[in-house]
């Protein structure tokens, strides 16, 4: 038993408290059902739906791990470059504003990408804002990104490619996420090419199906 204090519907038992010393508290209907236990741990147990006059708890209140909200952006058509240097692909960018600073920001890309045939493949890269992320460290000469695919001898070829990347941006201010990708082609001439292959035959084989990339970002209370 707990001390519990109980709503009625006449005069004599609107409000009726019984006590006891277990140090527990509970908040009863008018016909003595438990609606609210609050434990000796100051723990409460709700034996309904809670509703609130915003019709929700404050975001900032969530417990960490608490998903606070969740943005995406599909591609579906093309995109290609012959750009040695990594490029913005177009339509492939979301933009998140934290609800508090100490967030984090779980980053799920999914991209289709594809390189020149005989040439050196292609590479990809998380960017927040203007700064590169997810990527690996620098070695020598060697480029860092934060995926590729190898040389490729077959211009029908189309990768699948897929990353996550738990940022911390710091900040309250809108954020954006967005997929960079490069031609591996050392000495020029090549290509990359995002939801369809080199050829990209307008035929029926299932190899010169167009895809489609996906970037999603999830806040994540902290």
């Amino acid at each position: 038993m707990a001390s519990s204090i109980s709503a009625g519907t006449t005069s004599a038992t609107a409000l009726v408290a019984t006590a006891d010393t277990t140090g527990a508290l509970v908040l009863q209907t008018n016909n003595g059902t438990t609606a609210l236990t609050l434990s000796t741990a100051q723990n409460a147990t709700f034996a309904g739906t809670l509703t609130t006059a915003a019709q929700g708890i404050a975001k900032a209140s969530l417990p960490t791990g608490s998903v606070l909200q969740v943005v995406s952006t599909t591609k579906t058509d093309t995109f290609s470059t012959t750009s040695s240097s990594m490029t913005d692909v177009t339509g492939l960018s979301v933009s998140i504003t934290p609800t508090v600073s100490t967030s984090k920001i779980l980053v799920l890309v999914t991209l289709n990408l594809a390189g020149q045939q005989s040439n050196a493949g292609a590479s990809y890269q998380l960017v927040r804002g203007s700064t590169a992320i997810a990527i690996g460290d620098a070695a020598g000469s060697r480029p860092v990104a934060s995926g590729s695919i190898a040389y490729i001898a077959d211009s029908n070829s189309l990768t699948a490619l897929s990353g996550s990347f738990f940022d911390s941006p710091a900040t309250t201010s809108s954020t954006t996420y967005k997929i960079q990708v490069v031609q591996g082609g050392l000495s020029g001439g090549g290509g990359a090419f995002v939801n369809r292959t080199q050829n990209d035959t307008n035929g029926t084989q299932f190899y010169n199906a167009r895809t489609a990339s996906t970037i999603t970002v999830m806040e994540i209370a902290a």
